[in-house]
């Protein structure tokens, strides 16, 4: 498809935090024409208000695939739903974007790479820090650093009204180091480009209100085939603490990089998305000391203040989007990021949930 034709008709499902975001991104790029927002409940009519629009609007996805025969689809819905839509979609003959996790089942999600290599289809999948030019200055910085690397990540959340339904209903299919853990894995395995031999974790569930076989709470530790360890931390709910909910912090032979979110880091920050992906100044520390055992070169901090909010940031994964479908990209190395970080994910979950380390 060439950058003259016309937009690309493409069918929204899910009108929530994430759904809204990307519509609100067709909504501004002439490339892309809205044909219709899919949702089971009001979150659909909410949105047609805040974009100011009149799109048609679904309850059933079937429906409004069958009825509006779209160009492409973007998905983002409950991990449950993402592998029976990406398969229906792709065998519509639609290219898909799909919020992260691909699936919520490392088979799904291998089920819908296939597809895609059967029917020629992008899958593109929402990985929004891999399109932030902050996190990008992260990751080069670190592997700056040499080997190994020891990774400290965290993201927790005390999550109260909306966003606590919003987590308890993720939480039906998966656990906070799955669904969130993907991301920071990703980066890990972007900053080591080793290959991950071992995972352990530990859960603790913290409330009455979720399965008995999930958990609200997750720590993850990563072994690397070249030394390099990784830890990730992410709980969800009213009762965690955001003392800590925002550490973004790598160290090597030759110093240490860190992300320093004063505001965004702050107290009261843990529930509000925005936050999530914000830097606001990365601080490098250079480890090089001289015959006294005193550092010879001070901190240097690199100011992010210009960095893109995350609306714009699912503008730019939206761009991507449409730069993979007229330019005809090669996927095949995003779709086995993806897939990896899933499959080490999913390894953690079982390592929460047997009390035994996963050889990878």
């Amino acid at each position: 498809m060439s950058k003259s034709d016309k937009p690309l008709k493409i069918l929204v499902v899910g009108c929530g935090n994430m759904g809204a975001s990307h519509a609100a991104a067709y909504h501004s790029m002439k490339e892309f024409e809205i044909c219709g927002l899919v949702a089971r409940g009001n979150s659909k009519v909410e949105l047609n208000l805040k974009l100011g629009a009149s799109y048609p609007l679904f309850a059933d996805y079937e429906e409004a695939l069958k009825t509006t025969k779209p160009d492409a689809v973007c998905i983002s819905t409950y991990p449950d739903t993402h592998e029976p839509y990406a398969l229906k979609a792709l065998k519509a003959g639609c290219h898909v974007f799909i919020e992260k996790p691909l699936a919520d089942t490392v088979s799904g999600s291998e089920k819908i790479v296939e597809a895609a290599k059967k029917t020629g289809k992008k899958v593109v999948v929402g990985y929004i820090l891999r399109h932030h030019p902050s996190w990008e200055k992260f990751i080069f910085e670190a592997q700056k650093l040499g080997k190994p690397l020891v990774m400290r990540m965290n993201l927790n959340q005390q999550s109260k009204g909306y966003m606590w339904n919003v987590h308890k209903n993720l939480m039906q299919s998966l656990s906070p180091i799955v669904d969130c853990g993907v991301h920071y894995i990703d980066v890990m395995c972007q900053m080591t480009r080793s290959k991950p031999l071992t995972v352990s974790a530990i859960g603790a569930r913290l409330t009455d209100e979720i399965a008995s076989d999930n958990y609200n709470y997750g720590q993850l530790q990563i072994r690397f085939e070249d030394g390099s360890v990784g830890w990730y931390e992410a709980g969800w709910g009213p009762m965690i603490s955001d003392n800590a909910f925002f550490i973004k912090d790598v160290f090597g032979p030759k110093g240490a990089v860190s992300i320093v979110a004063k505001n965004a880091g702050g107290m009261g920050k843990s529930d509000d998305v925005d936050s999530h992906t914000k830097t606001e100044s990365i601080k490098i520390h250079h480890a090089a000391i001289d015959s006294e055992n005193q550092f010879l070169k001070k901190d240097e901090w690199i100011d992010m203040k210009d960095e893109p909010d995350h609306q714009e940031l699912c503008n730019r994964e939206q761009e991507y989007f449409l730069k993979a479908i007229q330019e005809n990209i090669d996927l095949t190395d995003h779709l086995s990021d993806a897939v990896n970080s899933l499959k080490i994910a999913f390894a953690c979950d079982e390592s929460v949930k047997t009390g035994n380390i996963v050889k990878l």
